[in-house]
């Protein structure tokens, strides 16, 4: 008489099972083949219990367990839903429970099963797929994964356009139940009324089942994805790109998930953002999508692709959208990023019609974005200049907001050296500075003393050029007559006298020539030697009855 419990098997080096060999052998093929195998081998103890070590068994000990119960109640002791289905499939195609053995075995009813497929509600559907996840390896060897994703896909078919699911283009007027394939339409059945009050709900939307698949896992959803033909460059549809950028904003801040195995979806998701952006995406967005999907590992050629974009579109973006956390690399903000953007926008202006007006408004935005990240002590010199140098001159019709920019750097940054204060004005174009600003600079005491000369001296020549111009040829002659004789010095030098016909030709020249050189002069010196210099200038005139007030010379400090 045979023992009761004659079979032991040890499940995953962890569990261990006792049951009896001749029940098992007539349910499983597997292992009568294995309990064949031990007797052979162990001729002269055919009473003696047989133990069978079992690795990469689906669903593990529990999927074992039902197994187990399933056999020793004659196929009556365990009942099968959507929760368990997948496991019991892969067990009983595991352990070849095929009808060869008995004529009601388990993979029998578990394909039985799986055939009412379409008429499960969209919860059932998502359910089952959600357990298959734990045996997916089987699952998909099996082909259970597929059957499962038609299920999915048969139930979004039934609520949506999928015409717009699977294609970035408009659908047409065409109910989309004409595109669906003859099986689709064939196991087309109403939903339960859970499913039914979600459906007349949304069915004006492509994106109610967004929720319900997020809470599969990556390869399940990437499988989904390949069944669509859509993955990675291949992806041109619109909702599905919505979709996975959904999907994988639910799943940033799960630290518990390895990013990696999202690393493929978050490509495919890049790549349907390129593929549409100019016309479903703002800048903002774009801007989201490249800050969310870094997190996941995406391939150079995908965040190449992204910022390209990004920057042909950066005019469109705010102070804000630019602000983007460093992530713990050298600084508070991500300023490496903003200047590869930068580069893309600059090459890209050159390619359009309205590039002053695009260059004028970055240029008015890298401003503001200069003064945010000036405090940030991490802020080096060279990066700021990157960004500041990385727009040409013309994107800017002054350069105030710059210079606000430098101020607000100088303040924060107090150890600098004088040449890194010297280097840091390098990026002014100082005949763009109004006068008001440039007379901040000069009394700066963190500008050094040479950069506040250049600065006045380049104000000076201009100014004075540009009053000469606007003044009409009636007023020219007028004031020169009055100039003659206010000031004789300048035209009566060494006894010669110029005549009034030749002052009214060309005294204004002449006057105008010896005060740019006056001027020259002037800049060129220190801030106390100008100061000196004016002084003195002002004493002589006196001498010659020149009544002009210290106003009229250019304040220097």
């Amino acid at each position: 008489m045979s023992l009761l419990c004659d079979l032991q098997i040890n499940l995953h080096s962890e569990f261990t099972f006792f049951l009896n060999q001749g029940l098992m052998s007539e349910y499983s093929g597997f292992l009568r083949n294995m309990i064949k195998q031990s007797n052979n081998k162990k001729k002269s103890h055919k009473n003696s219990i047989i133990i069978l070590h079992i690795e990469d068994f689906p669903g593990g000990s529990d999927g074992f367990d039902l197994v187990s119960r399933f056999v020793y109640s004659n196929g009556k002791g365990i009942s099968i839903d959507f929760s368990n289905v997948s496991i019991l499939y892969c067990s009983s195609m595991f352990l070849e429970m095929t009808v060869k053995l008995c004529s009601s075995n388990l993979l029998l009813q578990t394909e039985k099963f799986l055939e009412g497929m379409f008429s499960w509600s969209w919860n059932d559907v998502v359910s089952c797929l959600k357990s298959c996840e734990k045996v997916f390896l089987h699952a998909d060897s099996y082909g259970l994964v597929d059957k499962l994703v038609f299920g999915v896909l048969a139930k979004i078919a039934q609520n949506s356009d999928m015409s717009q699911v699977f294609a970035s283009s408009p659908p047409s007027s065409s109910a989309s139940a004409s595109s669906l394939s003859p099986e689709i339409a064939k196991n087309r059945s109403e939903l339960d009324k859970r499913s039914s009050s979600r459906s007349f709900s949304c069915r004006t939307s492509n994106e109610w089942w967004f929720e319900d698949m997020s809470i599969l896992g990556p390869k399940m959803v990437e499988k989904l994805i390949k069944n669509l033909g859509v993955y990675d460059k291949n992806n041109d549809s619109l909702v599905l790109t919505r979709f996975l950028l959904h999907y994988l904003k639910t799943k940033v801040h799960n630290k518990s998930d390895n990013k990696v195995e999202y690393a493929g979806l978050a490509d495919t998701a890049v790549q349907g953002v390129i593929f549409a952006a100019k016309t479903a995406f703002s800048c903002r967005k774009i801007l989201w999508v490249l800050r969310v999907l870094s997190g996941f590992s995406i391939s150079k050629e995908s965040r190449i692709g992204l910022e390209r974009v990004i920057g042909e579109m950066l005019d469109q973006a705010t102070l804000d959208d630019l602000l983007i956390p460093s992530g713990g690399k050298g600084g508070f903000y991500d300023v490496d990023l903003v200047i590869r953007l930068l580069k893309v926008f600059v090459k890209h202006c050159n390619t359009v019609e309205d590039e002053n007006v695009k260059t004028r408004v970055i240029g008015k935005l890298i401003d503001k974005y200069l003064r945010e990240i000036s405090p940030d002590q991490n802020l080096k010199v060279s990066k700021f200049l990157e960004v500041a140098e990385s727009l040409p001159d013309s994107a800017r019709d002054w350069f105030d907001g710059l210079f606000r920019a430098i101020d607000i750097y100088l303040e924060s940054h107090q150890n600098l050296s004088s040449e890194d204060r010297t280097k840091l004005c390098r990026c002014l174009n100082y005949k763009k500075l109004t006068l008001e600003t440039c007379k901040q600079l000069a009394k700066n005491p963190k500008i050094p003393p040479n950069i506040a000369v250049q600065a006045l001296k380049s104000q000076q020549l201009p100014t004075l050029l540009h009053s000469r111009e606007d003044k009409t040829r009636p007023n020219k002659i007028s004031n020169s007559r009055k100039y003659l004789e206010a000031k004789p010095i300048l035209v009566r030098f060494k006894g010669f006298e110029i005549s009034e016909k030749l002052v009214d030709g060309f005294e204004d020249d002449l006057r105008m020539n010896l005060e740019m050189k006056h001027w020259n002069k002037l800049m060129d010196d220190s801030e106390n030697i100008c100061n000196e210099r004016k002084s003195e200038i002002a004493t002589r005139l006196g001498k010659y009855g020149h009544k002009h007030s210290s106003s009229s010379f250019p304040r220097l400090c």
